[in-house]
């Protein structure tokens, strides 16, 4: 299976915009374990990082 680093852009991408919102309109909503703006939080670290290494990766590939 080939490496799509443009994949790893949409993921994070998508992942960066739910975290996002969790963290702006989830506030109010209480569950028993987490704290979902906290999980919003970790949500848009995870993603940006993602979104990051997608395009490390897609520019990498296209200059060598």
């Amino acid at each position: 299976m080939r490496y799509l680093p443009e994949r790893n852009v949409w993921e994070g991408g998508a992942t960066l915009v739910v975290g996002v919102a969790l963290w702006l309109f989830a506030g109010d909503v209480e569950v028993l374990v987490v704290d979902l703006t906290k999980v919003g939080i970790v949500m848009m670290c995870v993603g940006g990082a993602q979104t990051v290494w997608g395009l490390f990766r897609s520019a990498r590939r296209r200059s060598v």
